[in-house]
């Protein structure tokens, strides 16, 4: 068994895949209406439940989760499953709790629904810049450099060239496309993910021996230099509880208290109120398909513990002196990280187990699940920073300025998140997937409590929800920058870190900051005067189906169109004068980058049926059948593996 480099097949299949995505993007920006916000940020809200789903499972799953997981798995067991399992109970509160708030709401962003949701201008402001700062340091700086790994291992070539070519075409119709675009191409990469995974995952059980040889063989997969070295066999050998979701509470590296509220901290905030995610349900044509592409989702997420974790596990069965690695010298040898080589965990099962053609298939999959993640979060960055940031600065900008600085803002997301990589490569003894926990752990729950306590209790105020969060905030960016200033030592090296770092596990630290949050919000709400109910009415989830006569609270929609109708009536008359006159090449251009005719630019639909939440009667049964059944299969899940 060894690796020999891709070959002409390989080659051919990658090549062939990248034609086919390119083609797929291209065709779903010509059916779509990409020259207006709406159109731009919200595919029209006209998406169907399938792509809806697709497009979560495919943004969620992104290259960080397959080095991550695959790396975790490897160096620790199943615990990390648990994080995907955990998402199911939080993927159906959006479709059943959060949508209908925010579509009645009738917001684009989540910072926009707290500016409806509460008032004023700094909770709006504040989130957004927090959302920022998260997407540049746990999401796209972990994909590039999970991008890098995988590329690293498969061509052997300059990181950061190959990670510049695939940055360029990702950036094509992310920038170019819109939301459309982006979940198009997410249906088509969720398909490719699913079916080269499971492949990977049935070779790779076969590889082993099956799901109880690899329970013999794992606690036994320690490198050859450990074994002769008693420090390093400390360190090295696999944990007794490998094969266990819920850990002992203070002894484990994820303890099971921790799992079972922490993760539910992460999950709502992630897949409830994190822009990328709550994006792609607002795409869809009503509540019914979000709710619909929310099951879809929920049972795509049973998939990753089988098909990447497991497998993960089996890499380091099947080469343990690179994958179990652990003494700094051997490590920069064997993948050049000094810490870990555990993340090269599921780029060296690819690439040893899987024969010619498919192993381009999933070096295809690799790259498909970074595009479909960088995609997401280009749009959505850019969402927030020109709906939330921009137009403030700017309040009378056009429609095309508002369309030029989503785009040129992806460009600086890039920038700083290729500065960030060297400190994910180090964090956290080399563990991606535990970098990524980690440090969403610390801000999550912040988070978390200004959205949960604004959707289900009118009495939260402004003052409650900023302070709490802001409180929050601070406990995190206190947590994180601990971590960075002392991170996990090496094997054999004295532990200096300070008792907060040292006993207190991450997953506890974040109940503590939930824990303050909610109380600061629910003290200072309870302190000071209720909010008029223009501002709870149609915004909780208590008041969903209600409306107010105030219009104060759609002063966003007023400040998103205003600048389009005004452009569209200044230039009318010269287009339509000067058609005939307009060059075939400048209209290929406008079209490219979405700038269409302002007399074929509408796309606004009534607004009482944007902020609609009825739903036929019998595909909401049948969606609620199919909820409790993906709840239960969760259940049984973390009964089974605890």
């Amino acid at each position: 068994m060894g690796y020999e480099g891709m070959t002409a097949a390989d080659i051919v299949v990658i090549i062939l895949y990248f034609f086919f995505v390119i083609g797929v993007g291209f065709w779903s920006m010509y059916r779509t209406n990409r020259s207006h916000a709406k159109g731009y940020f919200l595919a029209g809200r006209s998406m169907l439940w399938w792509p809806v789903g697709a497009s979560l499972f495919a943004s969620n799953i992104g290259t960080g989760h397959f080095i991550g997981l695959a790396g975790t798995g490897a160096a620790s067991g199943i615990a990390v499953g648990a994080y995907e399992i955990m998402s199911i109970f939080a993927i159906i509160p959006l479709g059943w709790i959060f949508v209908p708030v925010y579509v009645s709401s009738g917001v684009y962003t989540m910072p926009e629904y707290l500016k409806k949701r509460y008032g004023g201008q700094r909770l709006r402001i504040t989130m957004s810049i927090i959302a920022l700062f998260l997407y540049i340091f746990t999401k796209i700086s972990v994909d590039i450099f999970a991008g890098a790994v995988f590329i690293q291992e498969a061509f052997e070539w300059n990181v950061y060239v190959s990670i510049g070519i695939l940055l360029g075409i990702t950036s094509i119709y992310a920038i170019t496309g819109g939301l459309a675009a982006v979940i198009y191409t997410d249906t088509l990469q969720s398909f490719i993910m699913v079916i080269g995974g499971i492949v990977l995952m049935i070779l790779s059980y076969n590889e082993v021996g099956g799901y109880q040889e690899l329970q013999i063989r794992y606690p036994e997969a320690v490198s050859n230099a450990s074994l002769y070295n008693d420090t390093l066999l400390e360190c090295g050998m696999p944990r007794e509880d490998a094969f266990h979701l819920l850990r002992h509470p203070t002894e484990s590296d994820q303890p099971w208290p921790g799992t079972i509220v922490g993760i539910m901290f992460i999950g709502v905030w992630y897949w409830c109120t994190d822009q990328v995610i709550v994006q792609r349900a607002l795409s869809a044509k009503n509540v019914t398909h979000a709710k619909g592409g929310s099951v879809l989702a929920s049972y795509l997420k049973i998939l990753p513990m089988f098909m990447i974790v497991i497998p993960g596990m089996i890499s380091r069965v099947l080469f343990p002196d690179e994958i179990a690695c652990v003494d700094p010298d051997n490590c920069m040898a064997a993948c050049g990280n000094p810490v870990s080589c555990s993340n090269s965990a599921y780029p060296k099962l690819v690439l040893e187990i899987m024969p010619t053609g498919a192993r381009g298939l999933m070096v295809a999959v690799m790259m498909a699940a970074l595009m479909s993640s960088l995609t997401s979060i280009f749009n959505s960055g850019s969402t927030i920073f020109t709906m939330d940031i921009w137009r403030r600065l700017r309040p009378n900008a056009s429609n095309t300025e508002l369309m030029i600085t989503g785009r040129l803002f992806i460009v600086f997301l890039l920038a700083i998140s290729i500065l960030w990589i060297p400190v994910v490569q180090a964090y956290q003894g080399g563990q991606l997937f535990v970098y990524i926990q980690s440090l969403q752990s610390y801000f999550a729950p912040p988070i978390f409590t200004a959205f949960v306590m604004g959707v289900l209790w009118h009495r939260t105020n402004e003052k409650g929800a900023f302070w709490g969060l802001v409180i929050g905030i601070a406990m995190g960016v206190t947590r994180m920058v601990l971590d960075i200033v002392y991170p996990v030592p090496l094997c054999g090296e004295v532990d200096i870190r300070p008792t907060i770092v040292y006993q207190i596990h991450y997953l506890y630290y974040n109940c503590l900051v939930g824990a303050v949050s909610i109380i600061c919000t629910i003290v200072i709400s309870l302190l000071t005067k209720p909010l008029p109910e223009t501002y709870v009415i149609g915004k909780t989830w208590a008041t969903r189906y209600k409306r107010s006569d105030d219009r104060l609270n759609n002063q966003d929609e007023v400040e998103m169109e205003t600048p389009a109708l005004e452009e569209n009536n200044q230039e009318k008359s010269g287009e339509e004068a000067e058609d005939s006159e307009v060059q075939f090449l400048t209209r290929t251009w406008r079209w490219f980058c979405g700038f269409s005719d302002s007399s074929k630019d509408s796309t606004q639909k009534d607004e009482a049926l944007l902020t609609s939440i009825e739903e036929d009667p019998f595909w909401k049964k049948f969606s609620l059948v199919n909820a409790v059944i993906v709840m239960g299969v969760g259940v049984f899940l973390m009964g089974f593996y605890a």
